[in-house]
């Protein structure tokens, strides 16, 4: 793992072009204000509506047991709590990057133009994409976000591990479409693989390059996952609940890792596998020349949904999957592109070619669908599982709401022909 831009592969230099750029800098800028951000519509405007109340209703009601405007200075605090690892991922992105955190101080900025001038870029889905980032961590950083990564990554972990013996993993080329915070990739290689992680949105890069490379140790820092959320809530207690992430350091593993297979005479214990991340489109970088035959598996969860056209993402995983290569999928079919019409661009805003996630056109296929399409496309499918048998899972989901959204992800795997 490397601590610098350095470390992202594949077509990703933003300051190259204007759009990239403007991107990038929206991402940065929306982490730099997630806490005014949070404080304004969340806590702001509550106790807005709480005063508009007649005075002997709100008076009533911040009183014990209600208490509701110490409530409200309790979630001002938790967001707090949360804008510090918001503030972290930004700190280190602009270190990353080079760019300073105070665009109208540096001496390198001129006034005629934006090179260097993130600050009030970001737009109010940016920053709604900053605020789902930080609460990702619940699901892939934390112990308690265990229950959701056991139906998600442990099939994939089951299917390589039976895949390929300890001794090969070191050689063993995987690919992590979709990667977002890193912790498939993080565990791939903690089963000693050499695992390359994917992903296009500057949010998700930020945030794991973050997690991966500058987090200090295992629990350092405080989340309130559900703190910004005030429906279906048995208690306080329940939205104000605390987390520690990481659960596991990433640094400390690796180096674990590594001891305990230097000195064991268990030659099946693997060391830690090699981690690297691309930043660029999936479908435009991995149908490149470049790309061909180059991975021995391929493994998406929650991914294949946000292709507006599945062909695309099988022509990509055929190209870049050596002969007789694996392909283990999970997740549902929550096709991301319905009902949006013509997408010129993917939802963080990048611009892409005709082959790419943003192409114009989009199709929404059944499950049955995609298995018949995955054949037709040289794909053979070894393994699936019938929709009774499936395990369910939320996405970041509060597990004592009285609201659960649930998912029975499909899983398959199939093999190149």
């Amino acid at each position: 793992m490397q601590d610098d831009e350095t470390s992202w592969a594949g077509d990703f230099d933003p300051f190259a072009d204007p759009e990239e750029r403007r991107v990038l800098f929206a991402a940065l800028d929306s982490f730099r204000q997630y806490r005014r951000t949070a404080h304004l519509n969340t806590t702001h405007r509550r106790r807005q509506a709480f005063y508009a109340l007649p005075s002997a209703h709100w008076q009533l009601l911040a009183e014990a047991p209600f208490s509701l405007l110490d409530t409200l200075n309790r979630v001002d605090d938790a967001i707090d709590v949360n804008a510090d690892i918001a503030d972290a991922v930004l700190a280190t992105g602009l270190q990353s990057f080079g760019l300073p955190a105070d665009p109208s101080t540096d001496p390198k900025q001129e006034a005629t133009t934006t090179t260097t001038n993130w600050h009030d870029t970001a737009t109010a889905a940016d920053v709604q994409k900053a605020h789902s980032t930080i609460r990702q961590f619940f699901r892939d950083w934390s112990a308690e976000g265990a229950p959701e990564r056991a139906v998600c990554y442990e099939p994939v972990l089951r299917a390589l591990t039976a895949e390929f013996d300890p001794g090969v993993r070191s050689s063993t080329h995987i690919l992590v479409p979709g990667a977002g915070l890193g912790r498939l990739v993080f565990e791939l290689c903690r089963a000693g693989f050499a695992a390359e992680g994917n992903e296009i949105s500057y949010h998700q890069l930020l945030a794991s390059s973050w997690v991966l490379n500058h987090t200090a140790g295992p629990r350092q820092h405080s989340l309130y996952p559900f703190a910004l959320h005030f429906s279906n809530l048995h208690s306080r207690e329940q939205q104000l609940q605390v987390v520690q992430i990481p659960d596991v350091h990433p640094a400390t593993e690796m180096v674990a890792a590594a001891a305990a297979a230097e000195t064991s005479e268990n030659t099946n214990i693997p060391a830690f596998g090699s981690m690297s991340m691309s930043a660029a489109d999936f479908v435009v970088l991995y149908s490149s020349e470049a790309q061909r035959e180059a991975f021995d598996a391929v493994a998406t969860v929650f991914f294949i949904d946000t292709a507006p056209n599945l062909i695309r993402y099988l022509e990509a995983i055929r190209h870049c999957l050596k002969p007789g290569g694996v392909w283990v999928n999970v997740g549902p079919l929550l096709w991301h592109f319905e009902d949006r019409g013509s997408h010129k661009h993917d939802g963080d805003g990048h611009s892409h070619s005709d082959q790419g996630i943003g192409e114009p056109g989009s199709v929404e296929l059944t499950e049955e669908e995609v298995l018949h399409l995955i054949e037709r496309m040289g794909f053979r499918l070894e393994q699936r599982q019938a929709a009774v048998e499936r395990p369910s899972c939320g996405y970041i989901q509060d597990r004592d709401s009285m609201l659960l959204n649930l998912y029975r992800p499909s899983y398959w795997v199939a093999r190149k022909q």
